[in-house]
Formats: C-alpha cells, structure tokens, sequence
C-alpha cells in the first residue's frame, strides 16, 4: 500500500499574528498551514486540533513571538550593495555620481555577485519581494541629469535577474528602456530581448519584467512614448523615479505633462519617491489610478524631502514603501524604514495621525504589493498566497509587555528581535544566519571584485 506524502508540508502555531487581511482584525493568536506549493492553505484564530498537527510534515510553535509577512519593497537597487556609505553628504545627483564611480567599471559577472549579495541582504532583513531595478550600464551625467543615447546592456541586465533567482528572492525585474536618440526599432527589440531572456524563470520568484521609467531625466517627450507603448504592448508595470529631488524643479514638473500626454498615467505607472509633487499633479495620478513607492529613510539621507502621504492616501493613491537603493538607505531595515516615515511625517504635519502605525506596516506590505499589482500572491498571510513571514520574538532581546502587538511590532522591535525568515514556508535566514550555503562565498567575491575595481581607479 503507498502512502501518500502530507499535503500540509508546515503548519505554524502559537504566535500573535499579523495578517494584514483586510477581511479580519489584527492581531489574533492563531495558526497557519502552508502546502506542498509553498502557498498559504489556512490562516485561522486558535489552536489547529491534534489531526492538523500530526497531519503536517513539519510543524513549528512560535509561541510568544509575532509573526507577520514578509516585507515588499517596493522600490530596490539591489545592485548597489556593496556600494554603502559613499555620497555621504550629497543630494541625489551628487550621490549617484559617487556611487556609480565603482558600478560603472563593473562587469556582468561583477553585477551578479553585487545583486546576489543585496538580495540575501534583503532576505536576511525579512524582506522578501523587491521591486528591483537594474543596472543597464548607461553612464549619468549629473551636469544635464541625462543618461545620454544609448540602449541598456542585456547582458548586464540578465545576470542581475539570475542574481535575484539564486538568491531565492521573489521580485519584478525592472529595466530601463533605451535613452535618447537611439532608432524605435532597437529600442522596441530590446525590450522584446529582455521579456524573453526572463521566459524561463521560476514564475514563483520572478513576479514579472517592468520598465524603469525616466522621464525624469530624459530630454524630449520620446521616452515617455517608448514607456507608453511597452507598457501596454507588454502589459507591463512601470515605476518611474520621478519629482525626487528639488534640484531643476520646474523642469521636472514640467515633464508631467509628457506621461499625462502620452497615455502613460494609469494602475500600471508607480511614482517612485514624488515629493516634490503639487496638488494638481496628485489629484491627476490619483484619478488616473497611479501608485506611488515612497522612500523615508533615503528621502532623509539625500535631503530630498517630506512625501505628502495624507494628501496622497485622501486621494486614493495606492502607496508602498521601499528601502531604495542600499547605498543611499546604508541599513537594509525595514523596521527603521517604518519608524523614520512615521516620524518624518508626523513631524511635517504636526500630527500623529498623519502617519497612523498600523497603516505605515500595511504600506510596507500590502501595500507595496498592491502598488505593484501582486498582491494575488505576496504581501500578507491570506489563503492562496505565499507563505512569505517574519518570526519576531520582542522578548529576545526584551522589549517589555506586550500592550499593542501592532505597536510593539513596528515601533519596539527591529533586526535584533527578527528570529527566523521564510519564503514559501522554507527558512532562509535564522537570525543573521542565511540558509544558502553559498552565502559566504556571495560576500567573497563581492570584497574581492570591489576591491579589484577601486585598485584599477587608483583607490
């Protein structure tokens, strides 16, 4: 007689659960089931019965810790990991300037082992979907903020996508479209290069291909154009750095127009950090059904300013949050990212309520799937999702009793409390221990490639 494996292949029980379902009230102590697809088949207040847990192939008690889904970052540069604490003291552009003096020499191979060394930096936070966009080689000049003529690098754009599918970080792999004057046809075939070189990835890690959008820094309304037509040829989400910094404002604002002109504003176009935004420009993306990724701790670090999140969640934006760019939010903590927005903002309006708790956790959660249109399968612990989660345990190290478990969670606890992360019901990290056994090899050749690039720039 065959047996039949467990179709239960973990079930979790015992914690204070963070669910973000909008269906029901957090926090509950309750348990979760995942099956064999590493998706989550019940999520239930209680104890599970004796039946369940003996049904299960494995079962943890995560009794006394609080457990909620993995973060999604909704807006990542994965690549600039080991690129941290340069443009210490600069704004955006002056920054990018740093921090691309070591990127830009960097070979296909040299930005595989830097993504693959930001992504489990990612997994190992409790981050476990990013928004990623990648390097294409395309060489700023901050003095016009333009990335000149010139098609993004394939190669170098796929060994970033491998990177992120090693790693066994879940994201949408977000490219850049060719910028300037460079002839439709190559551009549009680029894009057709890039969706195929993506076919054959795992669907449960590549959420999807998108378009880094820049408009921002392009010089004729062609780009916002290109954008528009692979976005809808391709049916692909399209997150724009756009209204960042205050540097040549009124420029910037003025390249609106070219993505409200081109057909571009729509659920498919996110507006990464706009800050510098008016009530005009809000009130237009928000009827049009645009989202938007919001960056608190990079904001703060480039002195690019206070996003109007009230004004922007009364208008019915979707809203995400995102750790940015490694190398301009350093600490890849999602916790201090939390605490940071709500602080910024609440100290821009003078009221707490301005940034409530429990709605900057959903931002960075929910959320941020919802800005990205995958919220079918990441972002909270509901029936059908994956069974992405953080186990946090806020008496290791202490935090005090537990009053609100939604309070302590997001404003007492942090990395140090973070005990284990799991993706698909699998752990990845234990603490600051990563379960890839590749991991030490990962920061190997990410000290020893860095380490050859700045000995052939004199550094």
């Amino acid at each position: 007689m065959t047996t039949q494996p467990p179709s239960t292949k973990l079930l979790v029980h015992g914690a204070t659960l963070l669910t973000v379902d909008p269906q029901r009230p957090d926090p509950f102590v309750g348990w979760f089931a995942v099956g064999t697809d590493g998706r989550l088949t019940a999520v239930e207040a209680g104890e599970p019965s004796a039946e369940q847990l003996a049904g299960a192939a494995d079962t943890l008690d995560a009794t006394g810790t609080i457990i909620g889904p993995g973060f999604v970052s909704a807006h990542s540069h994965l690549f600039t990991s080991g690129s941290r604490g340069l443009g210490m003291d600069e704004t955006l552009y002056g920054w990018i300037e740093a921090m691309l003096r070591y990127v830009m020499p960097a070979t296909p191979a040299d930005m595989y082992w830097c993504t693959r060394h930001g992504a489990q930096d990612f997994l190992r936070n409790g981050i476990t979907t990013a928004y990623d966009f990648t390097d294409g080689g395309l060489q700023f000049d901050k003095t016009i903020a333009s990335f000149g003529d010139r098609l993004p690098s394939l190669e170098r754009q796929d060994a970033q996508l491998r990177a992120k599918l090693d790693a066994g970080l879940r994201s949408l792999h977000s490219v850049m479209l060719a910028q300037g004057d460079v002839p439709r046809a190559d551009a549009l075939a680029h894009v057709e290069d890039t969706v195929k070189a993506a076919a054959d990835a795992d669907p449960a890690l590549l959420l999807g291909v998108a378009v880094s959008g820049a408009v921002q820094w392009a010089p004729t309304p062609d780009t916002a154009a290109l954008e528009t037509e692979v976005m809808r040829e391709h049916g692909l989400v399209n997150q724009a750095h756009f209204l960042e910094t205050a540097e040549m404002l009124e420029l910037q604002r003025s390249k609106f127009a070219w993505y409200a002109e081109s057909g571009a504003l729509s659920p498919q176009l996110v507006f990464g950090h706009f800050i510098q935004t008016t009530p005009e420009i809000i009130a237009t993306a928000a009827a049009a059904g645009c989202a938007m990724s919001w960056q608190p701790m990079s904001n703060g670090r480039l002195a690019s300013g206070v996003a109007a999140i009230p004004e922007m969640r009364a208008a019915g934006m979707r809203i995400g949050m995102g750790l940015d760019d490694q190398s301009c939010t350093d600490v890849s903590d999602p916790w201090n990212n939390m605490r940071t927005g709500i602080a910024m903002v609440r100290a821009q309006y003078k009221d707490p309520l301005a940034a409530p708790v429990g709605d900057v956790l959903v931002m960075h959660t929910r959320g941020g799937a919802e800005a990205l249109g995958v919220d079918d399968r990441v972002g909270s612990l509901r029936v059908g999702r994956f069974a992405d989660f953080c186990v946090v345990d806020p008496r290791r190290p202490d935090t005090g009793p537990v009053w609100d478990a939604v309070g302590t969670y997001v404003l007492a606890c942090s990395l140090r409390n973070l005990r284990s992360v799991w993706v698909g019901g699998e752990p990845v990290a234990h603490g600051a221990d990563l379960a890839d056994p590749q991991a030490a090899e990962v920061e190997s050749q990410v000290h020893e490639r860095l380490a050859r690039i700045a000995a052939d720039l004199g550094r």
